[in-house]
């Protein structure tokens, strides 16, 4: 059988843990175990076991019950190949050498279970503006991030704006807080939450995707 799907398209030869299979697929060569988002598996090989891990623990739990924002996680553990997807957003991964990353909880696929990683609320976001609540990692592991298009990395050298929801991940460096846009209508980027923007100052870089990602259809209950 041939055809250029057989050539292009084949599993990737590297054993490194993380590996992207293409811009929206991510490898996991797993000895041991990894974190994912819950229902973020497209395929596996080998002995390879998934268990629910909710939001992390009770106080992060009520921290994801007030906040909205949080990680519906499963641990992936054992011996073999996981590949993992999100809606074909496009991935990347970011190596923490003992230092910290903050993420938009939306845009996290997977992480190292080495990692320590904490809700924390954005500095200067009062209720007003939603409540602003991101993840925070530390330590030293590999985080891989979604992004809805392809993003682009602003190094914060003067101070940055950023669309709440296009905000994917930042320095955790940096100083946050929330910016308000004259008259609660305006309307400047592209949906209709703009009246609030994330603030940066400080030294280092804040990753901006390509829109404000999914939207999430309006539901009651």
């Amino acid at each position: 059988m041939r055809g250029e799907l057989f050539g292009t398209n084949l599993e990737s030869a590297s054993r490194d843990r993380f590996t992207l299979q293409n811009p929206r697929m991510l490898r996991v060569a797993l000895d041991g175990e990894v974190m994912a988002r819950q229902g973020s598996m497209v395929a596996y090989q080998g002995q390879v076991d998934f268990a629910y891990q909710g939001a992390g623990g009770m106080g992060k739990f009520l921290k994801k019950t007030l906040t909205g924002e949080g990680m519906p996680l499963m641990k992936v553990s054992g011996r073999g190949d996981v590949f993992l997807a999100d809606d074909a957003y496009e991935i990347h991964l970011i190596r923490l050498e003992d230092d910290a990353l903050t993420v938009n909880g939306r845009n996290v696929l997977a992480f190292d279970s080495s990692l320590s990683w904490d809700i924390k609320r954005v500095e200067g976001a009062s209720m007003l503006s939603g409540g602003i609540f991101n993840t925070t990692f530390t330590g030293t592991g590999t985080v891989a991030i979604t992004a809805h298009g392809t993003p682009v990395v602003l190094d914060v050298d003067a101070p940055t704006y950023a669309d709440v929801q296009a905000a994917v991940a930042w320095s955790a460096s940096l100083t946050t807080g929330v910016r308000r846009t004259a008259g609660a209508g305006a309307l400047i980027g592209r949906g209709s939450g703009e009246a609030f923007q994330l603030a940066f100052s400080g030294k280092g870089f804040v990753v901006v995707q390509a829109s404000e990602g999914r939207v999430v259809p309006p539901h009651s209950h």
